[in-house]
């Protein structure tokens, strides 16, 4: 490794090993990968957000509502990809893109962090990396609330196939809403469902 490779985010690891760690897919290596630092560093930023919008005096209900927006995969995966780890995982050889890889790189880096440096340390690195004024509304909840507010039938969803083309995922979903049919896109199904209830909810309700 060069000089500079140890460092990361602000985050001078001691040990560049778990660096290295942290960022080996375990499909590269059966022996030297990041699925238990995942697993780690989910409980660590898990704990982190709970404890940052408990000390916001935030109530249950708050605390999960703003948790679940700012740890979700799509989060993590929005800052693992800002971080450039996409570029830096140790993959097995042939592999194509893993989207889900990405969001568990930065889980398993938040855990190399804190074995390397300790609970203050990785307190920093999650709070100077992750976006924690993030919010995302829940259209899928949003829309069903509000067609049965309005005696109406609940939604209905099918999954229209995949668009995309073996490296990048296209799919494409439709909600039934009222009588009429609405679509979404995402990279995965669920990513497009969301989109989909969010185009439905803003033509029905919100427009």
């Amino acid at each position: 490794m060069t000089q500079n490779s140890h460092i990361l985010a602000g985050y001078a690891f001691k040990d560049a090993t778990l660096l290295r760690r942290a960022l080996t897919l375990k499909g590269a290596d059966e022996n030297f990968n990041n699925e238990s630092l995942e697993c780690l560093g989910d409980a660590l930023i898990g704990f982190v957000a709970a404890e940052k919008f408990f000390n916001d005096d935030l109530d249950e209900g708050g605390i999960t509502s703003r948790k679940k927006s700012v740890v979700c995969d799509e989060a993590l995966r929005e800052t693992a990809l800002r971080l450039g780890l996409d570029k830096m995982l140790v993959k097995p050889k042939g592999a194509f893109n893993n989207l889900k890889a990405v969001p568990s790189a930065y889980e398993a880096l938040v855990a190399a962090v804190y074995l390397d440096g300790g609970m203050q340390e990785a307190k920093k690195f999650i709070f100077r990396t992750l976006d924690f004024s993030r919010s995302t509304q829940d259209y899928i909840t949003l829309l069903q609330e509000a067609l049965q507010g309005a005696g109406k039938p609940l939604p209905e969803y099918s999954r229209g196939g995949d668009e995309g083309n073996g490296t990048e995922h296209d799919f494409l979903m439709c909600v039934s809403a009222d009588g009429r049919k609405f679509y979404g896109r995402g990279r995965n199904t669920a990513s497009a469902k969301r989109e989909a209830a969010r185009a439905a909810y803003i033509s029905l309700f919100n427009s």
